[in-house]
């Protein structure tokens, strides 16, 4: 089973629902095993959302806070830690304390596999690279020595199918995802009808951030879209770091 194999499990994320769509299957998958996951979020999300006057930073990130919530809890994940930085502003953040939070983290959890965004942050986006770099750093410092460290990416197989709809999407820099060989990839999930539904009812708890896009493309393709869940090594050469 993929959980066993994976051992205790650390998530570090920038904001609400990164968690789920690049790690969800992982995360449900470990907990069934009987493996201990445990997720980190550096912000609450409140500037996540293109209508500011419905959504202002405050009632947002109650409203993703909630969210949030309810989403670890369709995967069973049970333990989650906040480091309440300001979103969208992480990479101005000090870096120093920034990684000592999260050195904290792993001397507490003891984490056999660390998840998290590469250096090129998965979708650019400046949070995700400074939370890599803290989880980077903090894992070189304080992990065990059989420990591994693995980065969210995006498998080449995925442009025929899903390339025109990652460049619609605003959540992607120009530019990204940086697109992986497929034989580069560590740990390449391709998630079980039973689990990938699990990861859509729980990212369809996020509602003010997927509702839209589920809307738009139907249950049927958003299914298949979130269907595989792909990392490399952390010493692998296969994240191009922007």
């Amino acid at each position: 089973m993929v959980g066993m194999e994976l051992g205790t499990v650390l998530g570090i994320w920038a904001h609400p629902d990164d968690e789920a769509y690049l790690s969800g299957g992982l995360m449900s998958l470990a907990r069934g095993a009987g493996s201990r996951v445990v997720c980190v979020t550096a912000t609450r999300g409140e500037l996540g959302t293109p209508d500011p006057e419905t959504w202002p930073p405050e009632r947002l990130a109650a409203a993703r806070t909630v969210e949030l919530a309810r989403c670890l809890g369709i995967l069973g994940v049970t333990e989650h830690r906040w480091l309440d930085y300001a979103d969208g502003a992480c990479a101005e953040a000090a870096v120093d304390k920034a990684v000592e939070r999260v050195c904290d983290l792993i001397d507490e959890v003891r984490p056999d596999t660390v998840v998290t965004f590469g250096p090129d942050g998965f979708t650019g986006h400046a949070d995700h690279r400074a939370v890599s770099g803290w989880a980077t750093t903090a894992f070189a410092k304080a992990a065990g020595r059989d420990a591994r460290l693995l980065y969210a990416a995006a498998p080449q197989r995925r442009t025929r199918r899903w390339g025109e709809l990652y460049s619609r999407l605003s959540v992607f820099e120009e530019g990204y995802p940086v697109w992986v060989p497929d034989s580069a990839l560590a740990l390449d999930l391709r998630l079980d009808r039973r689990t990938v539904t699990r990861k859509v009812r729980a990212l369809a708890a996020q509602t003010t951030q997927t509702a839209d896009l589920i809307g738009m493309l139907g249950v049927e393709t958003y299914t298949a879209w979130v269907a595989e869940e792909s990392f490399v090594a952390a010493s692998g050469p296969a994240v191009d770091c922007r």
